[in-house]
């Protein structure tokens, strides 16, 4: 994802209708390419509160950031299988999301989630699923099994791309091969570390950043994906196709936590709040093209967004939120994606 956003020089207008006298501020630490530039601005006109927004690829680098000992942020946005992690590691505090106004907006679906059962640490950014991509005029597959990005055929050789860390990875290898998620046996892991090596010979590149880049330019012909992000780089005019292969694909939830060691709590919260206002939610799905948890948000929606492939998967779609792994179970992970990519 190439367009980064470190930072956003927006007038911020006080509610009171003048100028900030002393501007207070929020510190935003969030995916790449993942947070609209307009909601910013319209969060700061509303609040008179200043963003500053930092990004990171991937949720094993948020973790390693906080558990690190990372300082000033004040937001960060983990999928669901991180959350118990943060909050068991006390990483992240508890703000009351359920208590918030705009929580009424909350659909009925996702409140009080296995992740955040009490719903006090985490409130809704975005949801979609991970599978794969790929060129449609050079590639001749269809996308109809993860068995053509696992066992890659001859015209894909040399121009596959994966992510670049193991997470998604390893879950889409669950579901095709059958096993069971978050493992601690061994020849399980085995099993999907030897399907990873032959993989291997195929792949031009680890990137969890300009996937569409690399679709787009031929450099690649397939790559993991995420939904929107696939919408994003199809919107450009590239030939890229989002696969739905019948084995299934991963959802994941992604969500916004406070770090404990956040300075703008308050802040924090009212952007929080904000986001849970359908409008504001619906520019957000609008700019990223994922699903949202907020109810009356398609009111705001365009024409093109209401029937996109990539927002509109099919009705018998398995999808297969990946739980939290026991440090077991994550340790055989880590040790196989050192053991491939070594």
């Amino acid at each position: 994802m190439k367009r980064l956003i470190p930072f956003f020089a927006v007038a911020a207008v006080a509610l009171t209708g003048g100028f900030a006298q002393a501007a207070e501020e929020l510190f935003f630490y969030n995916w790449t390419e993942y947070t609209p530039p307009e909601l910013v601005a319209k969060f700061e006109a509303e609040t008179g509160i200043k963003v500053t927004v930092d990004t990171y690829d991937s949720n094993e680098t948020l973790l390693a950031k906080l558990q690190a000992g990372a300082t000033g942020y004040d937001l960060v946005v983990p999928s669901q299988n991180f959350v118990p992690i943060m909050i068991s590691e006390g990483l992240i505090q508890k703000v009351g999301v359920s208590k918030l106004p705009n929580y009424k907006n909350y659909e009925d679906r996702w409140k009080f989630p296995e992740w955040d059962p009490e719903q006090e640490y985490s409130a809704p950014w975005q949801w979609g699923t991970t599978s794969f991509s790929y060129n449609s005029e050079l590639y001749s597959g269809k996308g109809e099994s993860l068995k053509e990005f696992f066992e890659p055929s001859e015209e894909v050789q040399g121009r596959l791309s994966i992510f670049q860390t193991p997470d998604e990875v390893m879950s889409l290898a669950n579901i095709y091969l059958g096993t069971e998620f978050c493992s601690e046996d061994p020849k399980v892991m085995k099993r999907i570390q030897d399907m990873l090596l032959k993989q291997k010979e195929a792949v031009v590149a680890l990137n969890s950043e300009t996937m569409s880049d690399l679709l787009t330019s031929g450099e690649a012909i397939m790559t993991n994906h995420w939904s929107g992000y696939s919408r994003l780089g199809r919107l450009t005019g590239a030939p890229i196709v989002y696969a739905y292969p019948k084995e299934g694909v991963v959802g994941w939830f992604d969500s916004l936590v406070v770090p404990t060691s956040a300075k703008n709590v308050e802040n924090a919260k009212k952007f929080i709040n904000f986001m849970m206002e359908p409008e504001n939610m619906a520019m957000l799905t609008e700019n990223q093209g994922y699903g949202d948890a907020i109810k009356g948000t398609a009111a705001y929606y365009s024409d093109e967004l209401k029937s996109a492939p990539e927002v509109n998967p099919p009705s018998d779609l398995n999808v297969v939120f990946a739980p939290t792994c026991s440090p077991k179970a994550q340790s055989l992970i880590d040790k196989v994606w050192t053991k491939v990519w070594q």
